[in-house]
């Protein structure tokens, strides 16, 4: 870990990161399915295209867990381009919601926000700040999988793991999930 002017940085951009983000505000925007599919859809994306690789993940409402490394890639680029590609296409999702009764309320949010940014955007969705934890052992590893896999049942939104879709949860309990994986294996 080391500390830079935002928080924790991506030192060794080869190596496994335990990363979480969340949405301005902690607005529950994940609590639609249409959202929570553009994270999906990005995710394999990154893979795909910007050689991302996933060992674990999970979409709360208002935020998301990440183990990742990239293949060739720079870990911070990749996120960096993640959460630039999530935001637009989050906020145009919101806006063009036909049933969305949270649309004014979410986007003041967001302008309000970007108006503090010093990046001067519209609008901003995502928290700046990334909190990338470097995964050097095994107990770290294991102690990340098993807080992004317990968080929907500390939440209350599932009584075991592998039951909560958004999560990769099931693909460690032997079930194929929507996201590709990496298993950890010791």
């Amino acid at each position: 870990k080391v500390m830079g002017k935002g928080g924790y940085k991506v030192i060794d951009q080869g190596a496994m990161y335990f990363v979480s983000f969340a949405v301005v505000g902690w607005v529950d925007v994940f609590a639609r399915k249409e959202y929570r599919n553009v994270v999906i859809e990005s995710l394999k994306y990154c893979q795909e295209k910007k050689g991302l690789v996933i060992y674990a993940w999970c979409v709360m409402s208002n935020h998301i867990h990440l183990i990742i490394s990239a293949k060739e890639s720079n870990v911070s680029d990749v996120l960096g381009d993640f959460k630039k590609f999530t935001s637009k296409q989050i906020l145009k999702a919101i806006i063009e919601h036909p049933g969305e009764s949270r649309r004014e309320w979410m986007l003041e949010i967001f302008k309000k926000a970007g108006a503090s940014n010093s990046r001067n955007m519209n609008y901003q969705f995502w928290q700046q700040n990334n909190h990338p934890i470097e995964l050097f052992n095994n107990e770290m590893m294991d102690e990340k999988l098993e807080y992004i896999h317990n968080n929907p049942v500390e939440s209350g939104i599932v009584e075991k793991e592998e039951e909560y879709l958004y999560s990769s949860a099931g693909d460690y309990a032997g079930e194929n999930g929507m996201v590709e994986l990496k298993l950890i294996e010791y």
